[in-house]
């Protein structure tokens, strides 16, 4: 009897999360064929010199990744995990559409990127929500399940990578705008049709009816943070002060809920705070594969893949992001049955040690760029060079970034999910900016377009990147000890509230 209950609950859990995974898979569709051209767009559309791309870019990327904080609250508390993370949705294929319409004014362009936004608040925290609700006591299954949930995201945007530069050669920016909004436009039937397999994950407003008092107020609040964003995005300086003040605002909420919780809960969220911390580092590395990366691919690397001499295919500088999604899918398998594996025979590796391979990993990816300039050929290095190198920045990223949402959903209580989602997310929009910032360090002196010149400038900055994820990996390791005793003590507490749920259970 209880095997058959037991493989109930593993289909209904397998038929959930193919549906986070679906629509999931098909927003990354729509944002990274987005991002993949966006700076290369106010380069050479616009005309934006590189810094002012780049800050554009991370205030943006700020911006995005900041106002989730909101969407996990309203998904917790008022409109409900599946109806936040569906509306967001919606709101995404306007945005898209916006992009694809031929107007080529700053001011539009803003608006669209700020309708973005607004669709990522609700969106992003929710859909993480919803696999932590789909998982939720199954210690053993959850770093597989996020680690197969963000290779979703890798699957969407390795077809986006590839496809929208290839489309903007052949019939323009816009074109290749529309495709991204042809995809959400599919996440969303996809889901629609889906949707009766989430009937029972989610957070409590999912249950009741909808308030629609409620959805007009947080209709109007959309407004609102539409025009806000637009503007910001436009206004930089403004932008990074709101993220910033949006930073210390979490800071200080999360600090009061450490003052209202338990020993147990209390670790659980020291623990949480500590990988966010480390994930601002990391995400600093990760904001280069749409700034500097694609304008070195641009600049000073071999766009033709050859093999033993005979040439295979040649690649657009955008294409060459779609590198990090590819090897993320080749590896996310490999990782979750070993992370499954290792579960079941008791010597799974802690999440913050698999933190310190990851910076590790990163680390002698920026190396292998560096290193690539000193067989560089009239300036340009081995596309192959970016292959590797790529490589083993995903595993970096797999570890890091792909186990960050899996350490949330560990250690924190589930009332606080939500929130703490959001709370992720923001250390993502601080990063994002940070890592534009540090992205500026790679710009050619005086706008010069010598090839030897720009890689020199290039080859130096990825050492020193190098040298940087080699002190987050010492960082990693020295925080170990600290981290297992507080991941000892988040157990205990999970322990306890099992025990305290069978007496209550008993006691009816």
């Amino acid at each position: 009897m209880e095997s058959s209950v037991s493989h109930a609950a593993r289909a209904s859990q397998k038929q959930a999360f193919t549906t986070v995974f679906l629509v999931e898979m098909w927003e990354r569709f729509g944002f990274y064929g987005m991002a993949a051209l966006l700076v290369l767009f106010m380069i050479q559309k616009a005309g934006f010199s590189d810094a002012q791309a780049y800050l554009v870019w991370g205030a943006f990327g700020a911006i995005n990744y900041t106002a989730p904080v909101i969407g996990g609250w309203l998904g917790d508390k008022v409109i409900g995990t599946r109806r936040a993370m569906l509306v967001g949705a919606c709101i995404y294929i306007v945005g898209y559409l916006m992009l694809a319409l031929p107007i080529d004014s700053l001011s539009f362009m803003y608006a669209s990127l700020a309708v973005i936004v607004v669709g990522g608040t609700l969106f992003k925290p929710n859909s993480a929500n919803l696999v932590r609700s789909i998982y939720e006591g199954d210690e053993a299954r959850i770093d597989s399940a996020f680690t197969i949930y963000y290779m979703s995201v890798n699957i969407g945007s390795t077809i986006s990578m590839l496809a929208t530069p290839w489309i903007k050669d052949r019939w323009g920016w816009h074109a290749a705008f529309a495709v991204c909004c042809a995809g959400m436009v599919l996440g969303v039937l996809n889901f629609l049709m889906r949707y009766r397999s989430l009937a029972h994950v989610g957070s409590v407003p999912d249950q009741k009816p909808i308030a629609w008092r409620r959805v007009a107020v947080i209709a109007v609040g959309g407004v609102v943070l539409w025009a806000a964003a637009a503007f910001m995005i436009g206004h930089r300086s403004l932008a990074v002060a709101c993220v910033f003040v949006a930073a210390v605002i979490v800071l200080a909420v999360f600090f009061y809920l450490l003052t209202k919780c338990n020993r147990g809960e209390r670790a659980g969220l020291i623990a949480a705070l500590i990988m966010l911390l480390q994930s601002i580092l990391f995400f600093v590395f990760y904001q280069q594969m749409s700034t500097s990366l694609t304008l070195f691919a641009l600049r000073n690397v071999d766009p033709s893949f050859t093999l033993f001499g005979i040439k295979l295919f040649t690649w657009s500088p955008a294409q060459f992001q779609a590198l990090n999604p590819i090897w993320i899918m080749l590896l996310s398998p490999v990782l979750a049955a070993l992370y499954t594996h290792l579960a079941r025979g008791r010597g799974d590796l802690s999440v913050p040690a698999k933190f310190a391979i990851g910076f590790a990993a990163v680390a002698a990816g920026y190396f292998i760029y560096a290193l690539g300039g000193r067989d560089a050929v009239d300036g340009r290095v081995s596309s192959w060079m970016m292959v590797w190198g790529y490589g083993l920045y995903s595993l970096g990223e797999l570890l890091v970034s792909g186990l960050g949402q899996a350490a949330i959903a560990r250690y924190t209580p589930v009332r606080m999910s939500g929130f703490m989602m959001g709370a992720y997310f923001v250390t993502v929009g601080v990063s994002s900016y940070l890592g534009s910032v540090v992205a500026n360090f790679s710009q050619l002196p005086s706008g010069s377009l010598d090839v030897e010149a720009s890689l020199h400038v290039y080859t130096k900055f990825f050492s020193q990147l190098g040298w940087l994820a080699t002190a987050g990996t010492v960082l990693s390791i020295v925080l170990l000890p600290l981290m297992r005793r507080l991941s000892d003590l988040n157990r205990q507490r999970d322990a306890a509230n099992t025990s305290d749920a069978s007496l209550a259970v008993a006691g009816k």
